[in-house]
């Protein structure tokens, strides 16, 4: 069950706070701007730093207080950033299909807040792929939707005109074998888009960190050490540097995580 309440530790002064609409009480499709579109992402992770483990989040991780704000999260974006590695899990039963708002019960009244803001009934959807080789799930299939494929300039023609003959959008962003966030970000901020909402893994997070073009990073830490040797991390490149900088702006305590652990809901901004 959903956790009710939370105790906020910072800011200062301490205080109890609703888990329901906690972030959507962040207003960030506001936060963007003509060609600036305001960038965040979100990771749930344990103790030791575990967000996968052989390919799948651990059970010990995952949680309905957590869900829950990533789904307040991508229900403010205008556009959702995911990649073919989600398609195929999806495809496979690995993972479930989140991409459209509003589509269980209990969270009915997300699409109800996008229809009050204004926003329309689903974001739009990009799939970053540097091979291009990945089933679209049902929930993209005869959607009225904007969905685009986001490659570089290295994918494979045939594969590229296969996508737009199906009527896909295909962006090019980037040279070499994968997506480069600040290109992809420039021209998702042309075509309009000011709140983008990154579903995605480690490289794209470190693709728009390394471009500077994250502005705000949400972070579960449960509280609790999981192992596993077939593991991902949030971050498995080469050292950041000042890239990497963040400054923490809110921190929140559920105690009732996942199977009876505490976590942390932490909020950190970029440009630190």
């Amino acid at each position: 069950m959903t956790a009710a309440r939370l105790m906020r530790l910072f800011p200062a002064p301490a205080a109890e706070v609703e888990l329901r609409g906690l972030y959507l009480s962040h207003g960030l499709h506001r936060l963007g701007g003509p060609g600036a579109p305001f960038v965040y992402a979100d990771f749930v992770s344990s103790l030791d730093g575990r967000i996968a483990v052989e390919e799948r989040v651990p059970q010990e991780i995952a949680g309905a207080s957590d869900l829950r704000l990533l789904l307040e999260l991508q229900a403010q974006a205008d556009c959702v950033i995911t990649h073919a590695g989600y398609m195929r899990a999806i495809a496979q039963g690995r993972l479930d299909d989140i991409l459209e708002v509003g589509a269980r019960k209990e969270t009915r009244d997300l699409a109800d807040w996008r229809r009050e803001q204004g926003l329309a009934a689903q974001p739009s959807v990009v799939v970053a792929s540097a091979s291009l080789d990945f089933p679209a799930p049902a929930s993209l299939a005869n959607d009225p939707r904007r969905v685009l494929i986001a490659t570089s300039t290295d994918a494979p023609a045939d594969r590229i005109e296969a996508w737009r003959k199906r009527g896909f959008e295909v962006l090019a962003a980037g040279s070499g074998s994968h997506v480069e966030g600040a290109e992809l970000i420039r021209q998702l901020g042309a075509l309009g888009f000011r709140s983008v909402f990154l579903l995605a893994g480690p490289r794209m997070l470190e693709t728009m960190l390394r471009g500077g073009m994250l502005s705000r990073l949400y972070l579960t830490l449960v509280h609790r050490l999981t192992g596993g040797k077939q593991m991902q991390t949030m971050i498995s490149g080469p050292e950041l540097g000042d890239a990497g900088r963040l400054r923490l702006a809110a921190l929140y305590h559920d105690p009732n995580g996942p199977q009876g652990v505490g976590q942390w809901f932490a909020q950190f901004d970029a440009g630190a």
